[in-house]
C-alpha cells in the first residue's frame, strides 16, 4: 500500500465505519497517547524498565499502525498529501545533512 493508497483508504473507513473524523485537537490529543504507548513497549522492550504483568501482550506492530493510522487522519483533515511531505523532508534532509552524519565522529 502507497502511503496515497493509505490516505485514500483510512479516510474510506472514517467515512464508512467511523461516521465522521475527530476534530483536530482530539486527534493530536489521541495521537500523543498513541506515541505514548509506543514509548511504553519500548522505554521496557529496549530500554531499563521491565514489562508488568498487564503488559504481557503489547503489540509494538500494532501500537505503531496506531500511531500511523490517526497520522494519517489529520494529514487528511488538514489537507496534507504525505507523499509529497515526506518527498519534500527528504530533500530538505538530504541537502542539510549532506556531509552532517557522515562527519559526526559519534556515529562512527
Amino acid at each position: 500500500m502507497t502511503i496515497n493508497e493509505a490516505q485514500q483508504t483510512v479516510d474510506q473507513w472514517i467515512k464508512t465505519t467511523g461516521v465522521r473524523y475527530f476534530n483536530e485537537l482530539t486527534n493530536t490529543a489521541i495521537l500523543m497517547e498513541e506515541v505514548g504507548e509506543v514509548a511504553r513497549i519500548i522505554a521496557r522492550k529496549y530500554g531499563e524498565q521491565s514489562f508488568k504483568k498487564s503488559d504481557e501482550e503489547v503489540n509494538l506492530a500494532d501500537e505503531m499502525a496506531d500511531v500511523l493510522f490517526v497520522l494519517i487522519c489529520l494529514a487528511n483533515q488538514t489537507g496534507i498529501n504525505l507523499t509529497e511531505a515526506l518527498e519534500k523532508n527528504l530533500e530538505k534532509k538530504t541537502i542539510r545533512d549532506a556531509d552532517r552524519h557522515k562527519n559526526n565522529d559519534k556515529l562512527k
